[in-house]
């Protein structure tokens, strides 16, 4: 009788171990001021105000100057992108940008769609809202937020955002997007604070989504912008009414990770590992651990001590370029690391590589961009938002140049309505500029699933 009674309070045990476990939590934030000083007394100044990329003979005349006074130093032979950006590519890429690259046509080129800046939290925070032209009759558009990371932009957005506003199949949703540019990056004001991180973004931008009107939306993000969807979804789940994202690396080490690890080689049906999941995982050393290695030493140095480095870069318009298009190139795909050219114009034009470097350049936010990894890992990875689960619907594109690849089993570990995972033909870490199309078919495919 006791043995049975043990037994039964036992299983109990488990059981409400476990329901407990998977009990709904939420984030929980309280407002910041990232504003000079002390915050005012009175209400925030909520006004809207339109905004215009801009340049001048004086700013280009600076570039120029510095870009001439550059001091070349030789690449290793035979070492094409292995050493970091090849110094003998970086020089073409240097008279492309000093002679013909033509900066006032890609202002032109960026306020095609109408940008914004709104304070929030003492800061100007800058974005686009692009609305669609035309509407059919008892159609409405559906909000979507689209959030960039590092080194990229909101210009990440310029080739999808037509297809997602303007599409072309009458099948298809039409979108209203929101590209805001991250305090701390491109034309948002920096935080003059310290402790400015992913939390912090995400209930900025759910107080931008609210002043524009939206009480419901969609978001979508990949890097740096995955972590603030990810949170604005942790944050206010009733709010983001679906989550589209084209990264998922596993913070949290659970159990059927590690066994899918220890064991996803020799049984991968077990762990519904695909012949993709198998091809980009194992050998786990070489394909995560040594990987991971050659690609993250830029992160230790913006976690730890970002203002050195980005003094520097905010310095040097051409260091500033080897460091922001080296990532655009391994990031790609990893084997550009062995090509004389890095591979850079195989995916990109050197306009929008140079137009994404130019709107870090003539910001001057090298510096505060960086400064976004020390706010975040500096505190650990043992935060709450890291733990949590996110409970919205979920969409999952899996590019398969990803720098961490995830299988749909890790990404299921945070995401627990993961309701579509997309194995994508090709394509890396900058998955919105790359492929344009993909990323809009897959959007669609997931919000048509989330409107049934």
């Amino acid at each position: 009788m006791f043995i049975e009674v043990l037994v039964g309070l036992l299983i109990g045990g488990l059981i409400f171990f476990l329901i407990q476990k998977r009990k709904t939590q939420h984030l929980e934030t309280e407002d910041g001021w990232w504003g000079v000083g002390a915050p005012p007394d009175g209400e925030e100044d909520v006004t809207i105000r339109p905004f215009k990329v801009s340049t001048s003979d004086e700013e280009l005349e600076d570039l120029y100057r510095r870009i001439d006074q550059t001091r070349p130093t030789p690449s290793l032979e035979d070492s094409q992108f292995n050493y970091g950006f090849n110094s003998h590519y970086l020089e073409k890429v240097v008279s492309y940008w000093r002679n013909e690259f033509n900066w006032r046509k890609q202002v032109d080129k960026l306020n095609h769609y109408p940008h914004f800046k709104t304070k929030i939290e003492g800061i100007d925070v800058h974005y686009l809202h692009v609305k669609p032209k035309k509407l059919n009759e008892g159609t409405t558009a559906i909000p979507l937020i689209m959030v960039h990371g590092w080194p990229g932009s909101f210009y990440e957005f310029y080739g999808v955002i037509p297809l997602l506003t303007e599409p072309s199949d009458p099948g298809d949703l039409v979108f209203e997007v929101v590209c805001p540019s991250i305090p701390g990056y491109g034309f948002s004001e920096a935080p003059h604070k310290k402790g400015f991180d992913s939390v912090c973004a995400a209930r900025i931008f759910h107080k931008l989504m609210k002043r524009l009107g939206f009480q419901q939306f969609y978001a979508q993000g990949g890097d740096w912008g995955w972590m603030v969807t990810t949170n604005m979804a942790q944050l206010d789940p009733k709010s983001v009414r679906g989550l589209h994202v084209n990264i998922a690396t596993p913070f949290k080490f659970s159990l059927p990770i590690a066994l899918s690890i220890m064991l996803g080689r020799q049984f991968p049906k077990l762990f519904g590992f695909t012949d993709m999941d198998v091809q980009h995982l194992f050998p786990c050393t070489e394909k995560l651990v040594v990987e991971s290695i050659k690609e993250s030493g830029y992160m230790h140095i913006q976690c730890t001590k970002p203002d050195t480095a980005g003094r520097g870069l905010n310095d040097s318009p051409v260091g500033l370029a080897a460091y922001i298009l080296e990532k655009f190139s391994t990031w790609t795909n990893r084997d550009f690391r062995n090509l004389e050219d890095g591979g850079l114009t195989r995916k990109f034009s050197l306009d929008d590589l140079l137009t994404n470097v130019m709107i870090y350049w003539t910001s001057g936010c090298i510096t505060s961009s960086m400064r976004f990894y020390k706010e975040n890992f500096g505190k650990g990875l043992n935060q709450l938002h890291f733990k949590l689960p996110a409970y919205v619907p979920t969409g999952f594109a899996c590019f398969p140049n990803e720098l961490i690849y995830t299988p749909k089993l890790w990404a299921k570990q945070k995401y627990w309505q993961l309701e579509t995972f997309t194995h994508m033909a090709r394509g890396g870490h900058f998955a919105a500029m790359e492929e344009p199309q993909l990323m809009a078919e897959d959007i669609q495919k997931f919000v048509k699933t989330e409107q049934k």
